[in-house]
C-alpha cells in the first residue's frame, strides 16, 4: 500500500488542481480582459465627464477602450507638437478652433467615409482633415414666470431692448470661448459700431457677466433674471429638471460652438480610430449624452434629434473665422473699456 501512496497523493494533487482551475476558469466565463482589448487614445478639450460616457458607450458597443486624457487647448496642441515624431494620440476631440491649429501644423490626416460625407460642409473641414460631430448654439433663456407678463416675447436680438425694466444676464465674453464667439460673430454679421452700441444699451439692463456658461441658464430657470443669453445645452438641462425656462432661437441667427474630431497624423491605431469617428456621428451617441443630461445638437442630418431641431428653423451664423487672434484681442480689449467699464 506504501508504495502506491505517492500516486494517490499524485492523484489527489491533480483533482485539486483541476476542480480549483476550472472554477476560476467558470468565474471569468463571458467576461472581457480588458488588458486584451484593442484601444485608441483621444486628446481632448472637453470635461472629462462628458468624453468618459461616451468612452463607456464604445467600449461596450465595439470592444475597444478608449483612453482619455483631458488637456487645455494650449496643451493639447503643444503636446501634439512634442509627440509628433511618435503621437500617442489617435484623435482629437475639441472645438473649431483647436482642431483648424492643429490642421494647419499638419498634425491630421484626412479621413472621409459614407457617414461623415452627408454632414453639412459647414459643419467640417472642406478636405476632411477634421468632422464636426455636435454644435451648441447661443439662445434666449426665458424665465417663463416673465414671458407671461411681458407684452411681446423677445425674438430678435434687438428685442432685449423693447422692455426698459428688463433684467439680463450673460456670461463674460473673456470669460469663456462660447461667449467670445458670439462677440465676434455678431460683429461680423453687423459691424463693430453697431454691435458695440448695441452692448452698450444692453449694459445697464445686465445684472451679471458670469464667469462660467451655466451660470446665466441657472439665473433665468431661477427667476433670478428675466432673459438670460446662454448656450444652448445648459439651458435645456434645466428644462428638462422642470425649472420654468423656455429656450428662443434669435430669429436673426446666432453664433454657435462647434465640437468635432480628427485623426491624428501617425496614429498607431487608426483603424479603431476611423470607426470612432463613424461612430460618433450616429444616433446611438446622442441618446446616451442626453440621458446623461449633455444635450448637443448633432451635425449628422439623419439623426433623429437632429431632424427634431430642424423643425425649430434655428438659423446659424457662419462668422467665426473672419478675425485673426490679434483681432479678436481687440475685439475684447474694446468691448472691456467701452461697454463693461464704461471708459469711452
Amino acid at each position: 500500500m506504501k508504495r502506491y501512496l505517492p500516486i494517490l497523493l499524485m492523484s489527489f494533487f491533480l483533482i485539486i488542481l483541476t476542480i480549483v482551475g476550472t472554477s476560476y476558469l467558470a468565474g471569468y466565463a463571458g467576461k472581457e480582459n480588458k488588458d486584451s482589448l484593442a484601444t485608441i487614445t483621444i486628446y481632448t478639450t472637453l470635461p472629462v465627464e462628458q468624453v468618459a460616457v461616451l468612452a463607456q458607450e464604445y467600449e461596450k458597443a465595439a470592444k475597444v477602450r478608449v483612453n482619455i486624457a483631458p488637456f487645455s487647448e494650449k496643451e493639447l496642441f503643444n503636446r501634439l507638437i512634442e509627440e509628433s515624431a511618435k503621437p500617442k494620440a489617435d484623435l482629437i476631440l475639441a472645438n473649431r478652433k483647436t482642431l483648424k491649429q492643429a490642421r494647419n501644423s499638419a498634425l491630421l490626416v484626412p479621413y472621409q467615409s459614407e457617414y461623415t460625407d452627408i454632414i453639412p460642409s459647414r459643419f467640417q473641414d472642406t478636405d476632411g482633415y477634421w468632422t464636426g460631430v455636435w454644435y451648441d448654439p447661443i439662445i434666449f433663456a426665458a424665465n417663463q414666470d416673465y414671458l407671461k407678463t411681458t407684452a411681446k416675447k423677445p425674438s430678435k436680438w434687438s428685442d432685449l431692448l423693447l422692455d426698459p425694466k428688463i433684467k439680463l444676464s450673460i456670461t463674460d465674453f473673456p470669460a469663456a470661448d462660447a461667449a467670445a464667439n458670439l462677440l465676434y460673430t455678431l460683429v461680423a454679421a453687423n459691424g463693430e459700431e453697431q454691435t458695440m452700441n448695441f452692448l452698450k444699451k444692453l449694459h445697464p439692463h445686465i445684472v451679471q457677466y458670469a464667469k462660467f456658461l451655466v451660470t446665466p441658464a441657472r439665473m433665468a430657470s431661477m427667476g433670478e433674471v428675466d432673459i438670460a443669453v446662454a448656450v444652448h445645452s445648459e439651458t435645456m438641462r434645466y428644462a428638462r429638471d422642470g425649472f420654468p425656462v423656455q429656450i428662443i432661437y434669435p430669429e436673426d441667427g446666432t453664433a454657435y460652438l462647434l465640437t468635432g474630431v480628427g485623426l491624428v497624423r501617425g496614429a498607431s491605431h487608426s483603424a479603431n480610430a476611423k470607426h470612432f469617428i463613424d461612430w460618433l456621428t450616429q444616433d446611438d451617441v446622442f441618446s446616451v449624452m442626453a440621458q446623461n443630461k449633455f444635450y448637443f445638437i448633432p451635425t449628422n442630418p439623419e439623426t433623429r434629434m437632429y431632424k427634431e431641431y430642424a423643425a425649430k428653423n434655428i438659423k446659424l451664423l457662419d462668422h467665426h473665422d473672419m478675425y485673426t487672434l490679434e483681432q479678436q484681442r481687440k475685439l475684447l480689449d474694446r468691448w472691456v473699456q467701452d461697454v463693461r467699464l464704461g471708459i469711452k
